[in-house]
């Protein structure tokens, strides 16, 4: 088994805060993930990509029920259910974001996001706990040890152009008139979690996606870019919610604070 991303006290059992128990769980698919791939190999991407949902998801679902059984879930893999819009705790889930990417050799910017709402959380979104794991790169975000804030793109830092994250397969046609005006590159990516762990780490300086999403898509790495300090909302600066009855959630965008003013008022203009 890959070694590092679980260490020896946590195989010992799940933490029980939740911001912990959060990472804990990614790391635990981000492991079976690292050692399907290895196993599995490429020579058949769609099998590969399929057995990652699967076994991500059942694993994941599985700890779940076992640690919090009162909880309920809504998974990208999973069947939806209505009983989750009465409950007070619904894991929001996506056991591998970045399919595509995870079944090409050699990508790293896939992920696993386990984010947490509660419906009496004062914050944005409601979202009180999450983690991102990033497979292939080895490590996990989290809430539970939310990383500083991120300063400037070491390009942007250095006078040159401002780095925005966008979709590798389906950006908006839009963002090259947002990136005109205000002077910035864009950066394709792929998975939405590797694209927000990006700007947490200050390797860009924006992420903007407008080519629909869904709940599990955004709200761990929305939770951990929060805890971070980071902007996070829709284009037209209007607040994120989760655990709707329909978690279409399309456009979003994650950004320094002090960008945000900027970037919004690009957007505006660009999309009316």
């Amino acid at each position: 088994m890959t070694q590092g991303l679980v260490n020896g006290a946590e195989r010992e059992g799940a933490p029980a805060a939740d911001s912990a128990f959060a990472r804990w769980l990614a790391a635990r698919a981000a492991e079976l993930l690292l050692d399907l791939r290895a196993e599995l190999g490429h020579g058949d991407p769609d099998a590969l990509r399929a057995a990652g949902d699967a076994r991500s998801h059942e694993l994941i679902a599985t700890e779940l029920a076992r640690h919090r059984p009162a909880d309920a879930v809504l998974s990208e893999e999973g069947k939806d259910s209505p009983a989750r819009l009465d409950a007070d705790r619904v894991w929001i889930v996506d056991p591998l974001d970045g399919t595509r990417e995870f079944g090409e050799e050699g990508r790293a910017d896939w992920a696993v996001h386990i984010g947490l709402w509660q419906r009496a959380a004062p914050g944005p979104g409601r979202l009180t706990a999450g983690a991102v794991a990033l497979p292939a790169q080895h490590r996990v975000l989290a809430t539970s040890a939310a990383p500083s804030y991120p300063p400037l793109s070491g390009q942007a830092a250095a006078g040159g152009p401002l780095r925005l994250a966008v979709s590798r397969s389906r950006p908006a046609a839009f963002l090259a008139d947002v990136a005109e005006r205000l002077g910035a590159e864009l950066v394709p990516m792929g998975s939405a979690g590797a694209k927000i762990a990006a700007v947490v780490d200050g390797e860009v300086d924006a992420y903007v996606h407008a080519g629909g999403q869904y709940e599990w898509d955004s709200a761990a790495p929305v939770a951990v870019a929060l805890a971070t300090g980071l902007h996070a909302s829709r284009l037209n600066g209007s607040g994120l919610e989760y655990n709707r009855p329909n978690p279409l959630l399309p456009d979003l965008v994650v950004c320094r604070k002090d960008l945000a003013p900027r970037l919004l008022a690009a957007l505006e203009r660009c999309t009316s």
